[in-house]
């Protein structure tokens, strides 16, 4: 065996030293287990015990050896203390990977498809309710309703809206270029309101208190059609949604970049 720039064969004194680094790791691993009452990840444990069979093997000083398995000692405590604090970090630099790698898609394209959609409903006094999602995720709203992940089309969601289809109450939710969910609940807001507003509407501006998403609202008994947004309900004509939205859309976009 190659030890210290030497070859060794038969050294007993070296393999019972070996046996005792061993030891000392696994005892050290094993009271770490006990004191942080958790399970610590296998793998640190391998490279730990590798990298101590290493430093034997390659003659190093036991104080490099003791150095390297207090440090993974070390590491090993501060990560498993802190997963908690770590989880989120680590969530948000994946989520901040995986936006800068999300497909290019055509903004005006689909809000002129939603806007076909809201029109046709408008006139024919079906009532609907659409939401875009933007940078608050909204997935712990969508448990309540039914996954679709379809593209957004016009005929699909007045077929969603159409009265007597299964889907037809509650929210449609759009996530990017995707109808993500249907039949989607949200909780009414308790503030009083001027006029006189359905359920719908109270949804509607329920989900705006709650997060950054703006809310296409049908009036099923006018055909009058609204926008909720941050708290508040905005009244637009067909002539002037297009604008409406894609200002409120962009502004949100220009904030988050």
């Amino acid at each position: 065996m190659f030890v210290g720039g030497q070859f060794v064969t038969n050294n007993v004194a070296l393999w019972i030293e070996l046996a005792l680094f061993v030891l000392f790791l696994v005892a050290s691993i094993f009271v770490l287990l006990k004191l942080l009452r958790r399970k610590v990840p296998f793998v640190i444990s391998v490279v730990g015990l590798s990298a101590t069979v290493v430093a034997w093997f390659f003659g190093l000083s036991a104080l490099w050896i003791a150095t390297l398995i207090v440090t993974c000692g070390l590491v090993t405590t501060f990560l498993v203390i802190n997963q908690g604090d770590l989880r989120p970090f680590v969530a948000n630099t994946l989520s901040i990977k995986s936006k800068r790698t999300e497909k290019v898609f055509d903004r005006h394209a689909l809000y002129t498809r939603v806007f076909q959609a809201v029109e046709n409903l408008s006139k024919s006094k079906i009532g609907a309710i659409i939401t875009f999602e933007r940078n608050t995720n909204l997935d712990d709203f969508m448990k309540s309703g039914t996954v679709v992940n379809a593209p957004v089309t016009p005929e699909l969601l007045q077929t969603i809206f159409y009265p007597g289809t299964r889907l037809h109450d509650g929210a449609v939710v759009i996530r990017r270029d995707l109808i993500a969910a249907a039949s989607v609940y949200y909780t009414p807001t308790t503030k009083p309101l001027t006029g006189k507003f359905g359920s719908r509407h109270r949804a509607a501006i329920g989900i705006s208190e709650v997060s950054d998403s703006v809310t296409v609202v049908v009036s099923e008994e006018t055909g009058r059609i609204s926008l909720a947004v941050a708290g508040e309900l905005i009244h637009v004509t067909p002539d002037s949604f297009m604008r409406v939205l894609e200002d409120y859309m962009l502004a949100e976009n220009d904030k988050a970049e």
